[in-house]
């Protein structure tokens, strides 16, 4: 019984956290601070050829 409650305990906290992670767009949060990284590193870089 101790293990069914450990179990359904740990269901339940993954579901609040990937609940909360979509709730407030955490995820595209994340990928646009990402995204802004590499903006600055790949506009610093050198080019072989111009376009």
């Amino acid at each position: 019984m101790e293990i069914i409650l450990i179990i359904l305990g740990v269901i339940l906290a993954l579901f609040v956290i990937t609940f909360t992670i979509y709730f407030f767009n955490l995820d595209m949060k994340l990928i646009r601070k990402v995204y802004d990284l590499l903006g600055k590193h790949y506009d610093t870089m050198k080019r072989d050829k111009k376009l």
